[in-house]
């Protein structure tokens, strides 16, 4: 765990010195002297020090997805790896309302910091603005708040990122086949992640010719995914390359391939999940790929939190603040780099 902490906080900060170097050539042309600009806010090595200690209020949706789970671990695991903090963490809920009663026993009990992955962006919005007003930052993770005043810093997974990374994918593979049939297997549409992932998808498709065939969604549930697919197999008896947006209900779209005995197509996966890398790595399967959703976010947030509550920076940024806003990548993970994001991966 020491080592996933390791990656995700390196990935948090490593900016690099392309950035840095940027910035010391603008010092230069605009006349500022380098110790100027060298002046950046806390370094590196004082934000490793230990400093007084922060109590961080943690709530999040109840762990019934593999992802969610993971989410829930990372904080923990992060809140750990930090001598100065100390991590106060609320019973997981998908009720709004129970949620909105834990955030608002955090705020009773004056903690420094709240990291907020809210089961509902918009329900969770006043009582993350009644943190904000009582002088406590919080740091909104995944499911956004409905207002800018709601929280210090945002950080998220890019839903439509994930879309495009998956349909470059498929174009790599059929850019030169404008016939091939592309199928699609989403999680829930009402979801605007789900829209935003099929946007991205149809977007990255549309740019080397190729379009979304076959569509089905499921519920994010293995039962889902085995059951939406069973159908989707039926109705085309030919499908080149399928899109399936979550590894934890994937479990169900294989089962569901593997009964079926088809295996003409490849298939990409999305999140990340450790059993869909292991499967990309043996290489003995139709999944070929997945598309990674950071279960890594909410750790993240610790780390801004505690930033934030003990008034440092990030270190790698000219900018000494620590940004509104961070959008984490949705990197595409093969054979050839399962290695290096198996580490970070999580379990179903």
């Amino acid at each position: 765990m020491a080592r996933n902490h390791k990656l995700a906080t390196r990935a948090l900060f490593g900016v690099g010195a392309s950035v840095l170097a940027i910035g010391l050539l603008a010092g230069c042309t605009s006349g500022a002297t380098e110790e100027e600009v060298v002046d950046q806010g806390t370094t590196s090595e004082e934000n490793a020090e230990a400093g007084e200690t922060v109590v961080i209020g943690f709530s999040g949706p109840a762990a019934d997805h593999g992802w969610l789970g993971a989410i829930n671990s990372g904080a923990l695991a992060a809140a750990e790896s930090f001598d100065d903090v100390e991590l106060r963490q609320a019973e997981g809920t998908n009720d709004a309302n129970a949620q909105i009663a834990a955030v608002e026993t955090f705020i009773n009990e004056g903690v420094d910091a709240i990291v907020l992955l809210p089961t509902d962006g918009a329900a969770l919005t006043e009582v993350a603005i009644k943190a904000m007003e009582a002088g406590i930052p919080v740091v909104n993770v995944d499911r956004e708040f409905s207002s800018p005043f709601a929280a210090r810093a945002t950080i998220l997974g890019d839903n439509y990122g994930m879309g495009v990374s998956a349909g470059t994918y498929f174009c790599e593979q059929f850019g030169d086949n404008p016939d091939a049939v592309i199928a699609e297997i989403a999680g829930i549409d009402s979801l605007p992640l789900t829209q935003d992932r099929s946007a991205g998808f149809a977007d990255a498709l549309s740019d080397c010719g190729l379009e979304v065939g076959p569509r089905v969604a499921a519920d994010f549930t293995v039962a889902g995914g085995e059951a939406v697919t069973s159908q989707l197999l039926s109705a085309n008896p030919q499908i080149d390359g399928i899109w399936n947006h979550d590894d934890d209900q994937g479990i169900g779209v294989l089962a569901a391939i593997n009964a079926a005995g088809r295996d003409e197509f490849i298939m990409m996966g999305g999140a990340g999940s450790r059993n869909a890398m292991e499967a990309i790595e043996a290489d003995d399967s139709v999944l070929k790929a997945t598309v990674i959703y950071p279960s890594t976010q909410a750790a993240d947030g610790i780390a801004l939190a505690r930033l934030i509550a003990q008034g440092k920076t990030m270190s790698d940024l000219i900018t000494p603040s620590v940004p509104n806003r961070i959008v984490l990548d949705a990197p595409v993970v093969t054979k050839d780099n399962v290695a290096d994001f198996i580490g970070l991966s999580f379990d179903s």
